[in-house]
């Protein structure tokens, strides 16, 4: 009987393999199946190579014997999924996944799965987290893992360049890639004119069974990737957001806005926080005032240009302990999979990864009087999170607070108790309150609060 003891919720659809966990220690377990495209892939030297060009996470081995071989990968501090990126991103993973492909092409070997799912953002960029990927090329054999590159990567991107970035969120429901007669049945009319779209959804769609019988040459199979490495490359969205310039229309002088982040920097200094997680973080600007203590920093918000922006930075800056997820406090991303546990909650994640503090930094507001959500509850979350807590209340006097209110129109007086003596009140529930400061110039106040024991 096959081993499932400790077996990772997500690790069952490769008979090659299966990942384990022991004490929250990772180690992939390769089963005899696979034993001799391994000794290939490492005798070759060919795991080295991509490991030394980043394209792979890299592991050692831990043992080996006649019935199994165990590695251990490298850790990933945060795992994230294909429908928490931004577009830059999801572009981004799929350039690496087609380099990559024509990568094993060039050395004697080809990618057997191409699914989002096995690529995630470490140390700033993406990278190939299945170690049992690969398997040896033979001449003129096509890429079976073709169509499910086009399900995964292609088809989310053309959607998402033509109705905005939320298309990149069907992946939470099509965890096996979107369908392409979904795909085809979203596209405008005008698509099918793209040499690229059409050949590779259109054509795909109809006559997937023939292509996966064919020979394709090698070379022939590489000017495929170079065809879509370029359309990808080049693809751009068209779409604006609200909070994209957030910071150049809010309360804050350039005085006010030193003061905050140095706050930020202080607090942070003060509990040693290490592992920071930033929700509503925007384009991750006060969360880079910490990025020289804090050795993981997780940035999230809901509008996908300003993670878009966050991740352009991190890539310019070559910061590789800042991660952009995009993310909505108040429909953060759900277990889903099989029994809801293949692909993890955001949520569980974070409280899993043990984040020293939360920053939510101009966002009670928001959750309070968009999402209608009491203090006690939004209290209950971040205390769930970490153990720290650095929030920002606008009073009722703050413009963005007054343009709120007034959006309520005749409910404007249901939403009375928002104001900083029912925040506290609320808060000290759950929290204790260490640290306080009104930011100059404006209707605004920043805490640090510490989790009371439970």
């Amino acid at each position: 009987m096959q081993k499932t003891q400790n077996r990772h919720a997500s690790s069952f659809r490769d008979p090659s393999g299966n990942v384990t966990v022991t004490d929250g220690e990772l180690t992939r377990v390769i089963n005899p199946v696979y034993f001799d495209q391994y000794q290939s892939l490492t005798n070759s030297g060919f795991y080295q190579k991509l490991f030394d060009n980043r394209l792979l996470i890299p592991h050692s081995e831990l043992s080996s014997n006649f019935q199994e071989i165990i590695i251990k990968p490298e850790l990933i501090p945060f795992f994230s999924y294909p429908y928490e990126w931004s577009f830059a991103q999801y572009k981004h993973a799929a350039l690496h996944t087609l380099k990559l492909q024509k990568y094993c092409l060039q050395n004697g070997y080809t990618l057997k799965d191409a699914t989002a799912f096995n690529i995630t953002f470490h140390k700033g960029a993406p990278v190939l987290v299945d170690t049992l990927s690969f398997d040896v090329y033979h001449d003129g054999e096509p890429w079976r893992a073709y169509k499910q590159f086009i399900m995964h990567f292609l088809g989310p991107l053309v959607l998402a360049k033509y109705h905005g970035s939320d298309m990149l969120r069907l992946m939470a429901q099509y965890i096996d890639g979107v369908p392409l007669d979904k795909v085809m049945s979203l596209l405008p009319f005008g698509a099918r004119f793209s040499m690229v779209l059409y050949t590779n959804i259109y054509l795909t769609a109809k006559y997937d069974t023939k292509y996966s019988n064919s020979n394709v040459p090698k070379q022939s199979q590489i000017k495929i990737l170079d065809s879509l490495y370029n359309y990808i490359k080049n693809m751009e969205l068209s779409e604006t957001t609200e909070w994209k310039d957030y910071y150049d229309i809010t309360n804050y002088d350039a005085h006010a806005f030193g003061f905050k982040k140095d706050i930020v920097r202080k607090w942070c200094s003060s509990i040693n926080a290490d592992k920071v997680v930033d929700i509503g973080g925007n384009d991750g600007t006060f969360s880079r005032e910490l990025k020289d203590i804090a050795s993981k920093i997780l940035v999230t918000d809901i509008d996908p240009n300003a993670v878009g922006h966050n991740y352009r930075q991190v890539l310019k800056n070559k910061e590789q302990n800042i991660l952009p997820l995009v993310s909505d406090l108040l429909n953060p991303s759900p277990g889903i999979g099989l029994n809801n546990q293949e692909r993890s909650p955001l949520l569980e994640r974070i409280i899993g990864s043990r984040f020293d503090v939360t920053m939510a930094l101009a966002l009670i507001h928001h959750i309070s009087l968009t999402g209608n959500v009491p203090f006690s509850m939004s209290a209950e979350l971040f205390a769930s999170l970490t153990p720290y807590l650095i929030i920002e209340f606008p009073d009722r006097d703050d413009s963005w607070v007054h343009f709120l209110l007034e959006s309520k129109r005749e409910f404007k007086g249901h939403f009375d108790y928002y104001n900083k003596t029912n925040f506290e009140r609320e808060y000290a529930e759950y929290f204790d309150f260490t640290e306080q400061q009104d930011i100059p110039g404006t209707s605004r106040t920043m805490y640090l609060l510490k989790r009371k024991a439970i």
